[in-house]
């Protein structure tokens, strides 16, 4: 990178947008669900805009200006260790950005659920003997593919696939919270998995060939300061998660955050 690049990228500025709206997360059913699941209340999603190009490569600089600007520093949700909403608030000296892969555009994507025994034809999802994996309870053949690599079923999603964006969030809601009651059918999680996909990411039609293609880069992100991590929590879990959804086109980025937890507390 030259030197006129580190420059640009360490002058990204940021802004909020309280106006864009998430559906997802206003929606009622879904609302029960992540409640049932354990992670309303711990999970939200906000947006800003930038005022520069964007390119992927920049990503270590874009993340570390997005943190550290003023208007995101005071107004980026996170959850206290007392289960409180706050704000970021602290300077950050160093940042994690892993790129999360996003090239599915179809819920087609789960098909093999179905065609590999997992879910039933009705959607009802098979059970199995409990079992555990770092005390999340695994009582169906879902939470065995989701979790366990010596599973029969494991390699129905490959690596690249278990990298894709669209992956990672039907993992997390499969997953939940502390406190999480599982759903019997896979068809809540589908349902609630694309409402958030849709929510999230940026789509664009080919005026030739029509595919739609999309155009956001994710990233998983977290943040330390001078005491350590910081952001997403002080406290690191699989199911605590920040990212980043970046659209180069219209310059802005959504926030997709969750603390994992009991999720008991109201908005």
């Amino acid at each position: 990178m030259s030197a006129g690049d580190r420059r640009c990228a360490a002058g990204f500025a940021f802004r909020p947008l309280p106006q864009k709206a998430f559906p997802c997360l206003e929606d009622k059913d879904i609302r029960d669900r992540l409640l049932k699941w354990s992670m309303q209340s711990r999970i939200t999603a906000q947006a800003f805009g930038f005022d520069q190009q964007f390119k992927p490569y920049q990503k270590d600089e874009f993340v570390t200006a997005f943190f550290n600007d003023p208007n995101v520093n005071s107004s980026l949700k996170l959850l206290s260790a007392s289960g409180q909403w706050t704000t970021l608030g602290s300077k950050v000296t160093k940042i994690e950005a892993t790129l999360v892969p996003c090239t599915e555009i179809s819920m087609s994507f789960f098909d093999r659920l179905y065609s590999e025994g997992i879910v039933r034809e009705t959607g009802d999802i098979v059970k199995c003997y409990d079992d555990y994996y770092d005390d999340i309870l695994i009582c169906d053949e879902l939470r065995k593919v989701l979790l366990l690599e010596d599973s029969d079923h494991y390699d129905i999603f490959s690596p690249l696939d278990r990298q894709e964006f669209l992956f990672c969030l039907f993992k997390h809601l499969c997953i939940g919270g502390a406190l999480c009651q599982f759903e019997d059918a896979v068809g809540p999680y589908l349902e609630t998995t694309k409402a958030f996909y849709k929510d999230l990411v940026s789509v664009q039609k080919n005026p030739e060939t029509k595919e739609i293609s999309i155009i956001s880069t994710v990233f998983r992100v977290s943040a330390y300061d001078i005491n350590g991590l910081c952001y997403p929590s002080s406290k690191s879990h699989n199911q605590t998660f920040a990212y980043l959804v970046v659209d180069s086109c219209k310059r802005h980025v959504n926030t997709l955050y969750h603390s994992f937890g009991g999720g008991l507390f109201t908005d």
